[in-house]
């Protein structure tokens, strides 16, 4: 399994309909199975997700978020990791909103 613990991330992708960006700044913390995260920047005033990792490393996770515009957002997502040739993570993530228009999106985060 892949520990995610103490590891930071950024998005280096995502869909228009998404609300983070290069400037989305991910802290990502693992104790056993159980991933959480905290998260600002760019769009994002304030974020939280939690999520499961299983032997894979995919995580499969909740988030929910207020945005700049004062708007309380929630979704679910599955991240799929790649290993780089750096020893770096990528984390390849299929998510849907769960609040405003329920739309789903992918996105592309980089371990820093």
């Amino acid at each position: 399994m892949i520990n995610y613990n103490n590891k930071t991330f950024r998005p280096v992708s995502n869909t228009p309909n998404g609300e983070t960006s290069g400037e989305t700044v991910f802290h990502y913390k693992q104790e056993g199975n159980r991933l959480t995260s905290v998260y600002s920047g760019g769009k994002i005033a304030y974020g939280h997700l939690l999520g499961l990792v299983d032997e894979h490393g995919i995580i499969n996770m909740r988030y929910h978020q207020v945005n700049d515009k004062g708007e309380l957002m929630t979704g679910i997502c599955r991240s799929t990791p790649e290993l780089m040739g750096n020893g770096k993570i990528r984390l390849h993530e299929v998510w849907e909103w769960t609040s405003g228009d329920r739309s789903k999106g992918t996105s592309v985060l980089e371990e820093e």
